[in-house]
């Protein structure tokens, strides 16, 4: 390889050495499991995902970290979702206050789903919305 590349252009192995993508590991849930020194080294920054979800796409560490890819993708679904149910249960007249309540209490438990993948290192969807990727 050149001198200056980080990533071997055929295999997309660290030019360090480590793996450039997350290792598979056969679960019912379909789960990805990080390089854990992927893992240990961006799990604040998977965790900002889910709260700001744009923090690591302004910073770059999207890019740097296919954990941190993952639980940017899932914040920003978490989001998304949150923000069409709101408008949802805005525009409707009498049922939309208790689709309001179900929206927030839905996104509040995936939120906490969410950062506790983050916490023990998995890349697992999260429920109903997390098959979906927006960022590649």
């Amino acid at each position: 390889m050149d001198d200056g590349v980080k990533f071997c252009p055929a295999c997309g192995a660290s030019a360090a050495g480590k793996s450039a993508s997350p290792i598979k590991i056969e679960t019912q849930e379909g789960e990805l499991q990080a390089d854990p020194q992927d893992a240990e080294q961006y799990k604040g920054m998977a965790i900002i995902a889910y709260i700001i979800f744009f923090i690591p796409l302004l910073t770059g560490d999207h890019k740097k970290s296919p954990f941190v890819m993952y639980h940017t993708n899932q914040g920003l679904l978490l989001f998304l979702c949150s923000v069409g149910g709101s408008i949802v249960s805005s525009i409707l007249p009498f049922i939309g206050v208790f689709l309001g309540f179900a929206v927030g209490i839905a996104s509040l438990v995936f939120l906490v789903l969410g950062i506790l993948n983050v916490v023990n290192g998995r890349m697992r969807p999260l429920p109903v919305i997390g098959k979906f990727v927006i960022l590649k």
